[in-house]
Formats: C-alpha cells, structure tokens, sequence
C-alpha cells in the first residue's frame, strides 16, 4: 500500500514508521523542516517500553507535497485540520480516499474538503511523543479503530486499510469510538491544567466528582452510542477511573499531549477544537483555563486543578442552592502569593472588573460592568487568591429577597434558607464548593448565615477591611468580612488581606464573658440555648474562666440601632426609591419607604447617643478575653424574615451591637439543632483587637470540636 501522511509527529509518524517496516510505502509531509531534514538524512526512529527501531523514511514540507494522492492520511493537531484539508482537496485522486488519524470531531472539516464518500476515519489512542526531530517515544499500545465516516457498513476500503495498520480493527461505529474519546480526553484536558500526571489526576479522589462532572457532560452530547475502551466505559464511568489509572501507569508517556504543547514544546494545543465541538460549563472552564496558560497568564500547577474542582462543586452543589450569580473563568491574580490557589467566592455587591454590581436585584445585574475591582478584589488577586464566583444575596443586602432573584437555601435543609444578606456566600462555603467567601455584615449578614449554615462568619473591626467599591447600605454600620469554612482559614485571609501577623491565644485556658439571663430570653429557641449552655460548660471544664458581665450598656446602644440603619439606608436609596419605586422588590422598597420616616434630627440624636454610650459598651470587656453570646435566637427558618418584623428584629438580638461599636465578632459552629440544622455562637472583643479574638477563636473551636455533618446536598 502506498499511503501519504500529512503530519508526522507523534501519532502519524508512529503510525507511519510501522507502516514502512511492514513493507508499505510511505511519504511523510511534515510542516516542520528540521523534522523533515532529520527523517530524510537518518530515517525516523520509533523508541521507547514497546519496540525500538529505525525506518529509511521519505519526507517533504507542504510545499512539495505532489500534486495527486490516491491515499492520504491527516494526523496534525485539529486545530490544524483545515489547513491539512486544503493540501488535499485538489490532490486527492476521483476514487482515492483520506483517513483522519487525529483527535477530536474532525470529520466535518475534512468532508467538506474532500466529500463525505472519499472520508475513513479512525480512533487511536496508544500514546506517543515527539522527542526530537526524527525520534518518537512510542508510550504504550492502545486501542485503533477504523471506518466509514458515514453508515454503519465495514466496507472492503476499510479492511484493505485496517491490514495494512499496526494494531487497528475495524469497527462500523467508528463516531461511537470517537465520542468515547472525546469524554476521556475532556478529562485528560483537565488534567493537563495541573502539572500531575495522567495516572495521578485520575486516580486521586479530590479530583474524582471533576473527571467523572466533566466525561458525564460530553457524553450527555453524543449524538451515537458512546464506544468503550482501554478501560475506559461508558457505563461505568466510576469503574473506568481505577482501570484508567492502571492504563496509564503502564505508558511511558506520563503526561497528556496538552500538557507537553503547554510546558514542554510551548505551542498552542487544540483547545479552541475542544471548545467549539462541546458545550458545556466544565469543558468551557477547562478550555478557558488552557486559554490562560497559552497567554502565559498561568502556568499548569495543581492550584488550576483546584479551582477546576471548585467550578465543579460550584455547579453541582451550589447552583441548586441559588448560592450562584456567576463564575468567572480563569480570573486573573498573581502568579504567587500568600493565597496562593485560594479559591474565593464574592458577594454580588462588591465590584469586580468586568461584572455588574448585582446587588440581588435583577435591574442592577443586567447593569454596565464594573471598570475596576474594589480595593480588596485587587488586594485579593495580589495574594494569588482566585476570585472565582459572585454569590447571590438578598436585595441590596436591605434584609428581603426580590421576587424575580432566588433566595439563597440551606446546605442542611434546602427548604430552609441560608440566610442574608450573605446567604449565597455561606451556602457556597456551607455546602463545600469553597473555602471561604467575602460578604458583608451592617446588623449581622455574615454572622447569622454562618450561624445557620454552619460556617464561621468573621466581621472584624469596622474599617478592618475598605469599603471602596462595595455597595453602601449604612455606612457608619457597614463591614466587609469574611465566611470560611474554618478559623485557620478565615485568620489567612484576614492575614493576607491586612498584613496583619496572626497570633496565638495569650493563656491556654480564656476568661470568657456571658452576659446573665440572654439564654433565658423568650426569643431563644430551646435547642439553641442547650447547644450555647453546653458550649459554655466544655470551656468551662477545659479550664477557662466563665466571667458574668453586666450587658446593660449594649442595650442602651441597642436602641440608637435602627435610627441610624434607616436614616443612612434612606440617604443611599431614597432618591432611586423615589424616582423609580419599580427597580426595587415590593419588600425592600416597603422597607426603604420606611426609612423615609426618620428625621434627621432623630438620626443626629441617635448618633450623638452612640458616641456617649461607647466607652460603657467597651467596659463590657473588661477583665475578659472574649465575649460570648448566642449567635442567633433561633435555627434557620424557611426564609429570612425582613428587619423591620418581630421575626427580623429577633433574628438580629445579639449581632447588631458589634456593628454599632465596630467591635470585631466572630461566629462559629457549636452544635445541631434535635432536627438536624446548624447552631453557632458568638464571639467578641474590643474594637482593634481582630487577631486576639482569631487566636481565642481557634482556641474554642478546636475545645468544642463539634461534630461535622455532610450536607443535604452532596
């Protein structure tokens, strides 16, 4: 057989070199002359675990290509298919045919080129490399099918081809085959974005809902039935990662041909091929992320696996929960820094270049995009945090949901909400999809979804954190913070963030502070006070001091609390209240009307208390280490109640004093309700003291060292 073949690189030359041996006839055009130069002056030499040898070899570049071909093969990358097509469509002979030896969903381009009737097409997966001009490291021996491009028939052309190829059978579902790879190597693409081998990004479980999200994705594509091979199943895609992993860890070429393009031969791969053939969200995450390393903006480490992973999370875990607005693909950061590969979601409030202030409000999310990130964006990606995601949150963070913008549910019980303002930045923490997450807190919006969606939930002190580019709800009581999944976690940030070092408790055992009679109150649900009372007594017996303290200053300041929220709320909103009342939802803009009543002589009276009761509200902290209180009165309800009921009033009882004083405060998990839902509790110290109260946070938390729960959604 005389076979011409386009491309000579790692699988066309192996192919090729094997062909020549068994006798056949075999021209090699290669676009790259070195490889041309070397085959003609020494032969091509196929090495490596499965044969070593060397075949005289004929070989041209593109432009000497002859003018008639009865047979050709095309095996360059995809992204090169078009322009291998053109070398061929006025050569081929009228009953001559082309046979694809390449990845991906060829078949088309190549058609049309040459027509459908003169189209093979074969699958091949043994794995090979090349390592220098004229040498080929053949990796391993793998499954090689061919057939018809169209029918289902094995035609005599085929069986011809099929005898005279190392290694190929013949199949009549020839795209089955190819759909099968394109699912495997949809994972291998994955992979490829870390510097891990095959075998490793298979095998290891925290990749394992990634590799089997993203081949359940493209097989949920495939317009024929999906073919099985090398180990890899179809119907058995669990089954398929462990005999994969055997596969490759027998092959001599440890990393994918991404990678290799990537890293090793620093060229562009065929991810554009990959996509345009799917669709997708974890293709289009993957893909992008190739993009990225291609412009030389990233580099294949395991930290892009990581986020990969959390995309991954994201859509099947936090989706559900509404916790999503958006994810970002391949956001730019540092390529190093203390959060290094720190994924981090953000509350839809806080600007983020390119993205609109969405502030869970449908008007404001199709708004223009941001221009620049806020000031802790920018901050963040300098450490070398991925700004991955923007959560979803209550309306303008007002404390109620707009009709048309889904609340954000419960890890623990869906039906249940996560709570607000923050409540899709601690659902997406909550559930797992991430570490930690930036929210806000002006009366307890990153403390009460902590609370009830098991999380710490960190507002430090007021000013901690800059407040540039956040939308403004009451100035004077506004925090940026933080929900984490565990104090260490929420001290690096906060760390990252400041510069701030992080200290360690100064005594092993606290002077704690309780205020009397707060567990006792109407408004405490019993398994909240049990689980809060239960708390105290493990300090207690681990050695701490549990201190009573007088709590009658907050209560005073308590009182200037809602002046103030509504009169800053009304300065920030009335205008738009006013001209436009439809831009809101009917329960945010009840409330913003609402805050229309207070004068500002009323407003100046309850700042001017404010300031007189301050120096008796930092009292409160004397002589103790940290305050604690409940977090909340109750577990998570249905849905968030709004600020200005009886509900909403006593959701807010013990965490709208820190955001009057600026004090930082601190909530943590500390039990489970009788009906399975998260309870917390609270933490607090004096104004300027973040780091002391992080330090006694990690002391409590690994003292109580609550039980962990896997959520209802997993």
């Amino acid at each position: 057989m005389q076979l011409t073949i386009i491309g000579a690189g790692a699988i066309g030359g192996t192919i090729g070199a094997h062909l020549i041996r068994a006798g056949h006839d075999v021209l090699f055009c290669d676009a790259d002359p070195a490889h041309v130069e070397a085959i003609n002056r020494e032969g091509l030499t196929i090495e490596g675990p499965v044969e070593n040898f060397t075949v005289s070899a004929r070989a041209v570049t593109p432009e000497d290509l002859p003018d008639r071909l009865d047979r050709v093969a095309i095996a360059v990358k995809s992204h090169h298919t078009a322009q291998a097509a053109e070398l061929v469509r006025d050569r081929l002979a009228p009953d001559g045919y082309l046979v694809s030896f390449q990845n991906g969903l060829t078949a088309d381009t190549l058609s049309a080129a040459v027509g459908a009737h003169r189209l093979l097409v074969s699958f091949v997966n043994f794995g090979a490399d090349v390592l220098a001009p004229g040498r080929i490291m053949q990796g391993n021996i793998g499954t090689f099918r061919v057939g018809e491009s169209t029918g289902s028939e094995i035609t005599p052309r085929v069986r011809e081809l099929v005898e005279a190829l190392p290694y190929a059978v013949a199949t009549d579902n020839i795209m089955g085959f190819l759909w099968g790879k394109e699912a495997y190597g949809a994972m291998l693409y994955a992979g490829a974005v870390s510097d891990l081998s095959i075998a490793d990004s298979l095998e290891a479980p925290e990749w394992r809902p990634l590799m089997l999200g993203i081949a359940r994705e493209v097989l949920a594509q495939s317009p024929v039935k999906p073919e099985g091979f090398d180990g890899f199943e179809p119907d058995d895609l669990e089954g398929s990662l462990a005999r994969l992993v055997t596969f490759n860890r027998n092959s001599a070429k440890s990393h994918s041909g991404i990678y290799r393009d990537l890293m090793v031969r620093k060229r562009k791969t065929e991810v554009d091929d990959l996509l345009n053939d799917l669709a997708g969200p974890l293709t289009t995450y993957t893909g992008e992320l190739i993009k990225a390393i291609e412009r030389g903006e990233r580099t294949c480490e395991v930290a892009n696996l990581e986020l990969l992973a959390a995309y991954e999370r994201s859509e099947r875990l936090g989706r559900p929960l509404n916790a999503v607005v958006t994810l970002f693909h391949a956001p730019l950061r540092a390529p190093d820094g203390p959060l290094h590969g720190v994924q981090i979601a953000v509350k839809d409030l806080i600007d983020i270049a390119g993205h609109p202030r969405g502030n869970g409000n449908p008007h404001a999310m199709q708004a223009e995009p941001a221009t620049a990130d806020a000031p802790i964006i920018t901050t963040l990606r300098a450490a070398g945090a991925d700004v991955f995601a923007a959560t979803s949150l209550l309306e303008y963070a007002a404390g109620a949901t707009h009709p048309d913008v889904p609340e954000a549910m419960n890890p623990y019980n869906p039906k249940r909400t996560a709570g607000g303002s923050s409540g899709g930045s601690a659902a997406l923490v909550g559930v797992g999809a991430c570490a930690v997450a930036l929210g806000t807190d002006t009366g307890g919006s990153i403390r009460l979804p902590a609370h009830y969606c098991a999380t710490v939930g960190f507002k430090p002190s007021y000013g901690a954190l800059p407040l540039d580019g956040v939308e403004a709800l009451a100035p004077t009581l506004d925090h940026v913070g933080l929900l984490a999944r565990d104090v260490q976690v929420t001290t690096e940030v906060f760390s990252a963030l400041t510069g701030a070092a992080p200290e360690t408790a100064s005594r092993t055992a606290l002077r704690i502070g309780v205020i009397p009679g707060q567990l006792e109150r109407a408004e405490v649900e019993p398994d909240v006070a049990a689980a809060v009372r239960d708390a105290i007594g493990v300090l207690r017996d681990a050695g701490c001091s549990i201190i009573e303290v007088d709590g009658s200053a907050f209560d005073a300041l308590e009182e200037t609390f809602s002046d103030i929220l509504l009169f800053e709320a009304w300065q920030v909103h009335g205008e738009r209240a006013t001209a436009d009342p439809g831009h809101y939802g009917p329960e945010t803009l009840r409330l913003v009307r609402s805050a229309s009543e207070v004068s500002e002589a009323d407003y100046r009276k309850a700042l001017a208390a404010r300031e007189r009761l301050l120096p008796a509200a930092a009292e409160v902290y004397a002589g103790i280490d940290v305050l604690l209180t409940p977090a909340a009165p109750f577990v998570a309800p249905a849905t968030t109640p709004p600020v200005d009921t009886p509900e909403g009033a006593a959701e807010g009882l013990f965490t709208g004093i820190q955001n009057l004083t600026g004090a930082p405060a601190l909530v943590l998990p500390c039990g489970w309700s009788a009906d399975g839902l998260p309870i917390g509790l609270q933490l607090s110290s004096p104004l300027g003291t973040d780091m002391g109260l992080l330090a006694a946070a990690r002391y409590v938390e690994s003292t109580l060292n609550v039980e962990a729960r896997t959520p209802a959604v997993h």
